[in-house]
């Protein structure tokens, strides 16, 4: 498998670039800023969509397409929107190229060909979805519209990072409309609550609800209520947002219902979304110096099995054995892979498996087989033990619960011992700077302090957690009042 990876201790983000390479799960590109998801960090993916799209259908929510190309325009209708993606916008000018007179073998963009109106390659997708909703809102029956689309979205960005940030990148987004400020609330939390379900309960990601900070929200929103995780280096990830969008992009694009009393109303709007870059936070939530660990329940493969044999009749009785306990393991949904590859060894096969974060490992050799017996290792903890043949299945399906478990349990205490409360600006920057992780803090709430914390720490407020208890304080910067606490954090 190539050479070790650098340890998180050595240089974390060179420890994340090499595992992510390594692992098979994706690498970069021809072109710039983009990647490649490979078929291994595909596969996680799509784990991941299956899951969540079933929330979402349960929820009420329904999938659809719309363009990838905004006509300029429209983008432009929502202003706060417009200028908050303006710098990150690829724009379509041209429809057609043409044999360069000068040099045959080049091509040339056709000055012909220029566009009418120029196409901007979304960003986010409200523009043209709520310029579409206008022809589907007539009177109060059309309500609520509650769809989302699973896209690809393009956003220029000049340092890139695979999953965490590319130019363009897969995603979900939600776009709703409602009759009421009511319902589009309720909407946009109930949103944020699905997210936090699926971080803590599949990826085994616990995080932190709340509500972003006016400099912090999403462009052309009211309110951005997001879930805020912990990685291992003491960074925090936006995992996910959910946007109470009031009626912003209904008067925008002019959309308005008939009420039951006939009044015309604009409706109330919410947009939510998460990311490929969830990949990346499962990676540094779980995994460690020997490759990625995986919960079981997002793991393309639950178990792999290897054989240990010097011949084929060997190989054969263990098959045998190896299919009558997979056909067992796969009648209860859990995915295996029989490693039977006579091009490598069991040692690297072990190290392959350990590197992709495979949740449990069985070897079973010739010896075995006159035993009854076979090893089964867990990768979360590397603890290997001996079992007999006919308690494998029982065994497995109960060692994938507690995996998933004791990952979620290991990430809850790296982030409560990360959790710090200061009441000094001295002691903050101490946190910040040594210790990392989230610090609680009271702050007086103008953008004017968080913009000079932002400049001497780096740390900006991830958000103020929805528990939030209100306490009297002072800000930890300006010593002004403050009625309760907000998290701060370096992050992604």
């Amino acid at each position: 498998m190539g050479s070790k990876l650098t340890s998180r201790s050595t240089d974390y983000s060179k420890w994340y670039n090499e595992l992510v390479v390594k692992a098979d799960l994706a690498e970069n590109s021809a072109v710039r800023g983009c990647m490649v998801i490979k078929p291994y960090g595909y596969a996680i993916w799509e784990k991941m969509q299956n899951e969540l799209d079933k929330m979402f259908k349960e929820t009420g929510h329904e999938n659809a397409y719309f363009p990838l190309f905004v006509p300029k325009s429209l983008f432009e209708a929502e202003e706060k929107n417009a200028e908050g993606f303006a710098k990150e916008c690829a724009v379509v000018t041209h429809y057609r190229l043409k044999t360069d007179p000068d040099n045959p073998g080049k091509l040339i963009v056709d000055p012909n060909a220029k566009l009418e109106e120029e196409l901007v390659v979304r960003p986010t997708s409200e523009a043209i979805i709520w310029n579409t909703y206008r022809g589907w809102v007539q009177s109060y029956r059309d309500l609520p519209i509650k769809v989302n689309q699973w896209a690809n979205v393009v956003r220029w960005e000049m340092r890139t990072r695979l999953f965490l940030r590319t130019a363009e990148f897969l995603w979900q987004e939600g776009h709703t409309a409602h009759a009421t400020k009511q319902e589009a609330l309720e909407e946009t939390l109930q949103m944020q609550e699905v997210y936090a379900d699926f971080a803590e309960n599949f990826m085994a990601m616990p995080v932190v609800k709340g509500v972003k900070s006016e400099s912090e929200r999403f462009a052309g929103a009211d309110d951005t209520y997001t879930i805020e995780a912990l990685m291992q280096d003491g960074k925090a990830l936006q995992a996910g947002t959910s946007h109470f969008l009031g009626q912003n992009f209904a008067k925008a694009f002019d959309v308005k219902y008939t009420s039951k009393e006939g009044k015309q109303e604009h409706v109330w709007s919410t947009s939510w979304g998460v990311s490929t870059r969830l990949i990346g936070g499962l990676i540094m939530t779980h995994s460690d110096d020997l490759g990625l660990v995986l919960p079981p329940k997002l793991a393309p493969i639950q178990v792999a099995i290897v054989p240990i044999y010097r011949t084929e009749e060997q190989l054969e009785a263990i098959s045998v054995k190896v299919n009558e306990i997979s056909s067992q393991l796969k009648a209860k949904g859990i995915s295996v892979k029989f490693d039977d590859r006579d091009t490598y060894k069991p040692g690297w096969k072990f190290a392959e498996y350990e590197l992709k974060g495979v949740p449990v490992r069985v070897a079973i050799g010739a010896r075995d087989l006159e035993n009854g017996t076979l090893e089964i290792a867990r990768r979360d903890t590397l603890e290997k033990k001996s079992y007999q043949q006919e308690e494998a299945v029982e065994v497995i399906e109960a060692l994938l619960h507690e995996i998933q478990e004791n990952l979620l349990t290991k990430a809850l205490g790296y982030r409560k011992e990360h959790t710090t409360v200061v009441d000094s600006f001295e002691e903050f920057k101490e946190v910040i700077e040594n210790k990392g992780g989230f610090v609680s803090a009271h702050w007086d709430g103008t953008e004017e302090t968080e913009d000079k914390i932002k400049e001497i720490t780096k740390a900006t407020i991830r958000c103020i957690p929805l528990d939030t208890k209100e306490e009297e304080g002072v800000c930890v910067f300006t010593g002004k009042p403050s009625n309760k606490r907000v998290l701060f954090a370096k992050a992604y």
